[in-house]
């Protein structure tokens, strides 16, 4: 054996080639499953933050009412 001949070296550059398309693969997936991680916790946020601005509105209104009752005594 005095080495690869033509037919040996394609076929370890297409079996190389294969590996590093499955080894992206596997990345890309990997990348993948991470951001969609990421979206999942940017919703729970968005809606921690929703139901926070509802509770401060419900605070707001109720305070300017108790303030409108406070000015219609005053007059």
């Amino acid at each position: 054996m005095a080495g690869l001949g033509l037919e040996g070296v394609t076929l370890a550059i297409i079996i190389g080639t294969l590996a590093a398309i499955v080894y992206s693969l596997r990345i890309l997936v990997l990348l993948e499953r991470r951001i969609a991680r990421m979206d999942e916790n940017l919703l729970k946020i968005t809606h921690k933050i929703e139901s926070e601005e509802t509770k401060i509105e419900k605070e707001e209104l109720k305070i300017e009412t108790m303030l409108g009752k406070r000015k219609a005594k005053k007059r």
